[in-house]
């Protein structure tokens, strides 16, 4: 640790200073001007979606080399070993500034992939990716998820056999990879032993998403947008400088990778939320008793959504892994979303489903139809109850074969 930590208010006064030099000053929103999108998954073209990746990049950057990147590690890696709470009150300034909208891929790669990294990679591994990534040099996505094995990590499929050369061949197909386009590297769990248990066999290799035999494939959403992708390997060697922790223990990598997404999963949805209230406020019309008994419940989840993220954040000041509260964070957020949808349904009836030109209004559409897709993103419901069920209650555990 710094053995003489700044003051928090100077260091914030610091922070608002340097981000004012990069980028003007939000002012208010004002309803009915600028951009009325409520997109859960961005509709981006393969090419708008490296220009913003590019965009945030080069934010990200310039704020690593200012200083005010990577506040929580270690001066090694380009940090500056401060508490979680200067972290904390970086985000919330930065939140008053016009910076560019951070999509999901870089907290993958900066709060999920490079932490895994540091814990499990090589000294190699280390000086190679985890500076990089913090910086946003390379772009990390998750190879995890596949179409037989649904919420089961451990029934994974794509297999990796050594080679008599001491190298690696996958064969397998991956599915719901976010950002596997503009990604330089995938985090792949694959299947090393097919006799061993379920969860003894596996192990994780860093997958450079350029390599031959390494396919993409965008899969078409009913948002109408290719947010997701499915990922074919085929064929496809790797030096054994790319496994990521020891052979047969990628169970363990795995879990450090989701126990790292589950803590960021807290305030998913609150934007939308508070702008379907603002829907509510600027209707035209006066509200129902059934409207205006559903904005005061999505005010009040909301309320309750906030303070439980502040109970996980500060959980994580204090040292603590908030493991069962980051599951019940994410559970009331999904909660937010469906009741987002509910009111706005309820607010807009056929202007909802029918593009009128009005700002606010037919643009809900792409929120209704991509908000169901968080009951399976980043850990299915059922999962997130099972934890708490099992780890919070003591509730007996689900037989298992």
């Amino acid at each position: 640790m710094t053995t003489t930590l700044p003051d928090l208010a100077t260091f914030t006064d610091d922070a608002h200073t340097w981000l004012s030099t990069i980028a003007p000053r939000r002012t208010d929103a004002v309803w009915g001007v600028g951009s009325d999108s409520v997109a859960v998954f961005e509709n981006w073209t393969p090419e708008e979606e490296r220009a913003h990746t590019d965009a945030i990049s080069a934010y990200e950057r310039t704020k690593f080399d200012a200083g005010w990147g990577a506040l929580t590690w270690p001066e090694a890696y380009g940090g500056r070993d401060l508490p979680m709470s200067y972290e904390l009150a970086f985000r919330a300034a930065e939140d008053h500034y016009d910076i560019p909208k951070r999509t999901e891929m870089f907290s993958v790669t900066q709060q999920l992939v490079a932490p895994t990294i540091a814990q499990w990679g090589t000294p190699d591994q280390q000086e190679r990716f985890v500076r990089a990534m913090l910086r946003t040099d390379l772009i990390a996505c998750q190879l995890f998820s596949e179409t037989e094995a649904g919420s089961d990590l451990a029934a994974v499929r794509t297999r990796a056999v050594r080679t008599e050369d001491g190298n690696w061949r996958l064969d397998g197909h991956k599915v719901w990879t976010s950002g596997a386009l503009v990604a330089d590297f995938g985090v792949a769990v694959c299947r090393t032993d097919p006799q061993a248990a379920k969860h003894k066999g596996l192990t994780v290799f860093l997958v450079p998403m350029d390599v031959d035999g390494l396919t993409v494939r965008p899969i078409r959403q009913m948002t109408g947008g290719s947010s997701f992708n499915e990922v074919y390997l085929e064929g496809v060697v790797l030096d054994d400088s790319l496994r990521l922790g020891p052979v047969g223990e990628g169970w363990s990598v795995a879990l450090t990778v989701l126990a790292a997404e589950r803590l960021d999963g807290a305030g998913l949805g609150l934007a939308n939320a508070d702008q379907a209230l603002e829907l509510a406020r600027h209707l035209g019309r006066e509200l129902s008793d059934v409207e205006r008994d559903k904005v005061a419940d999505l005010a009040t989840r909301t309320a309750v959504q906030r303070i439980a993220g502040m109970r996980v954040a500060q959980a994580m000041l204090g040292g603590v892994d908030p493991g069962p509260e980051a599951s019940l964070g994410k559970l009331l957020a999904v909660d937010t979303m469906a009741r987002t949808s509910e009111l706005v349904r309820l607010l807009l009836g056929r202007d909802l489903v029918a593009d009128n030109g009005t700002w606010g209004s037919f643009a809900w559409t792409e929120h209704v139809l991509g908000a169901p897709g968080y009951r399976i993103a980043g850990g299915t419901d059922e999962i997130q109850h099972n934890i708490i069920a099992e780890r919070v209650l003591g509730l007996p555990k689900e037989p298992r074969l």
